[in-house]
């Protein structure tokens, strides 16, 4: 099946339950089919801006790569402030998530997405409206296994929605919301009014406050799209942006020019984008957009596409539009970028964190290209002193 299919495929999936992403360890694996094992061999990467960041985690089977890129960006932002990090509860997040997108798909009469997924701005949000807890206190492992699965869960969560929209009492009930509730505390366990951490009892809000110590209006998310208005504030169109949060457009080349500055200064940037592109190649720890699209290569071409830099094709505002509308570009998957490299011929990439684990050449980090960034990023989120001083007066930040 080629690529394009497959993602039509994936967004047939994807009506069921978005953000399939959605990088799911399982759906990567179906999609790598562009390996090469002398890849490492044939890049050779030199770090140029190494940021601290905690180590590698795995999502498991779930799609929550948004809460546990972001939990990481937030981990770093402790290290920044010189504030000792602490492994952040990324299920926690989700589980909070799961309840408020639940009360909108009621609100909406189960006319908008529902699923794993979501958007960068759900961790800051949630992190607002109900604290934060370490992993140590809530895991979101209380059905047997030692890491996520959630299939099983989703699919009872989206039957009980679904049948609640259909409303068979003629009025809904408040007992919906306690049944809903009970699903999410047999599957990842109830949370606890107060939790101890290092000899003090903490509540989430109190957790967050004393311990993680941000201030959630000094994040911010931007995107870039032709149809909006540049610095100003636009809807995010895609479908895990259940919430309707909007986001600052700004140009394409402003996307790169406020990750450059970010990670110059010290911050680094959660990132959402898309995964499934024959030339993003989580096995060999590469992405970058190679000049000529995949069916369009000779097979021996197709072949070395990771044996070595090659030339990378010119990326318009226009080309990143047209990828965008036509679904090449979809919302698929959260990242975390925590540095910068160059390859033996001077390109400069992104060093890119995941959480599909170690098991990758670069122990679970990816090398990406700035063509790649602009071509298929969906939206960045960064602190907003983050972002060089004349972009941050044109947003009116």
């Amino acid at each position: 099946m080629d690529i394009l299919k497959m993602k039509k495929l994936l967004l047939l999936i994807a009506s069921a339950m978005p953000c399939l992403a959605i990088a799911q360890d399982d759906l990567m694996k179906k999609l790598e089919t562009n390996k090469s094992d002398s890849s490492k061999k044939k890049y050779e990467f030199a770090s140029v801006i190494d940021l601290e960041r905690t180590s590698v985690k795995t999502q498991g089977s779930s799609g929550t790569c948004w809460s546990y890129s972001t939990n990481s960006f937030l981990e770093s932002e402790m290290i920044r402030m010189g504030k000792k990090p602490v492994d952040l509860a990324e299920i926690f997040t989700a589980r909070n998530v799961y309840m408020d997108k639940a009360e909108n798909y009621l609100r909406m009469h189960g006319s908008v997405a529902w699923g794993d997924g979501g958007s960068c701005h759900d961790v800051i949000n949630m992190y607002a409206k109900y604290g934060m807890m370490p992993q140590d206190a809530y895991s979101g492992l209380n059905y047997g296994t030692t890491k996520n699965k959630f299939a099983e869960m989703q699919a009872l969560l989206k039957g009980m929605l679904d049948a609640a929209v259909k409303n068979p009492n003629g009025k809904l009930t408040p007992n919906f919301r306690k049944a809903f509730q009970a699903v999410l505390d047999t599957y990842l366990g109830a949370v606890p009014e107060q939790f101890n951490y290092q000899g003090k009892m903490y509540t989430p809000q109190s957790f967050a406050k004393e311990v993680v110590g941000l201030n959630p209006a000094d994040y911010v998310e931007i995107s870039s799209f032709q149809e909006y208005p540049y610095y100003e504030k636009n809807l995010l169109l895609v479908p895990d942006n259940w919430s309707f949060d909007k986001v600052y457009n700004v140009k394409m080349d402003d996307l790169t020019a406020i990750v450059d500055n970010a990670l110059k200064t010290g911050y680094t940037v959660t990132w959402a984008t898309d995964v499934s592109e024959k030339y993003f190649s989580w096995k060999n720890g590469v992405a970058f957009v190679p000049e000529k699209e995949w069916d369009d290569m000779e097979e021996e071409e197709q072949k070395a596409l990771f044996n070595g830099p090659k030339p990378e094709r010119n990326i318009t505002e226009t080309t990143r539009q047209a990828a965008f509308d036509s679904y090449e570009t979809t919302d698929d998957h959260g990242m975390h970028i925590v540095g910068t490299s160059k390859d033996q011929n001077g390109r400069e990439y992104y060093v890119v964190k995941n959480s599909w684990g170690e098991k990758n050449d670069y122990k679970g980090y990816i090398n990406v290209t700035k063509n790649y960034l602009k071509y298929k990023t969906t939206a960045i989120l960064i602190h907003k002193n983050a972002i060089p001083a004349d972009l941050k007066s044109k947003m009116k930040i």
